[in-house]
């Protein structure tokens, strides 16, 4: 899952070198931290939040058969 992350971030910021995505297991939950240059996370966020919004919701179809929630953070 954090594949596709850096997938969809790396095709939207101007630096895809600097996308850094990093997965930490709880034992309720999956949190995939998404990290871009300072100046990529409006492109990342989007406006109201809509493209972050898409991101997480290809993420939740994508964690379907994944066994805790899935949750995605962008810094």
């Amino acid at each position: 899952m954090d594949e596709l992350i850096r997938f969809l971030a790396e095709s939207l910021v101007e630096e895809p070198e600097r996308v850094r995505v990093y997965t930490k297991e709880t034992r309720r939950e999956t949190i995939i931290k998404l990290r871009v240059a300072q100046h990529d996370i409006g492109r990342v966020v989007g406006r109201n939040g809509r493209v972050a919004n898409a991101m997480r919701s290809v993420l939740e179809v994508a964690a379907r058969n994944h066994r805790k929630p899935v949750l995605l953070e962008i810094d």
